[in-house]
């Protein structure tokens, strides 16, 4: 019981930067600008809500004397606490930042998204810190399930690899999508007029 109710505190946790994570995962597919700007409104809301409980679960451990549940769940959380922060300086502030530039072409419902828009939302800075974390986390489930005990010692190594080449692989499909879509944002920047003057004869 003690063992599940250990879980049930990191449950939430994981789901919320689960969810985050593939929500992040789907914004260089979004067409429409109302349609992106909602979708980022969402995926901020539950980045800041993971960033809270990630921070509460220790918190909550201090402010008690002695072991509690609360100080294993927060032991837990150690693994995903650099990437977390990564999602704090970086993530955060990019996702504001395309919220808002989604919202200045948001007016019309059918109005589409510019490509530089979505490689915004295509960048390895908004997808990855998000999902890397929710990875972190999954060793801690492990744990508090009682599945650990069955994989033993000899499993670390291959888990660390494992985890490691996953993290490769989702780096490079966002920078590869990234790219992707900067490049199709390029003719749009090369096809604006031209300031005057600067036509020479």
């Amino acid at each position: 019981m003690d063992m599940q109710s250990h879980l049930a505190l990191l449950l939430p946790v994981i789901a919320v930067w689960w969810t985050a994570g593939y929500l992040a995962d789907g914004l260089p597919r979004l067409n429409h600008a109302r349609e992106l700007r909602r979708h980022t409104g969402w995926l901020l809301a539950l980045t800041l809500t993971g960033l809270g409980l990630t921070v509460a679960l220790p918190v909550a451990g201090l402010a008690t004397v002695g072991p509690t549940l609360a100080d294993r769940a927060a032991d837990g959380l150690a693994l995903a606490a650099l990437p977390a922060l990564l999602v704090a300086a970086c993530t955060v502030r990019r996702l504001r930042r395309l919220w808002a530039g989604a919202g200045a072409l948001a007016a019309a419902p059918g109005t589409p998204a510019p490509h530089g828009l979505r490689a915004a939302a295509a960048h390895p800075l908004l997808g990855l810190p998000l999902q890397v974390t929710g990875l972190a986390l999954l060793p801690a489930v492990v744990a508090a399930s009682g599945a650990g005990q069955f994989l033993g010692p000899a499993a670390t190594g291959p888990a660390i690899t494992v985890a490691a080449l996953a993290v490769a692989v989702i780096g490079v499909r966002h920078a590869l999508r990234h790219n992707r879509l900067a490049e199709r944002a390029m003719p749009e920047r090369l096809s604006s007029p031209r300031p005057a003057g600067a036509l020479h004869v």
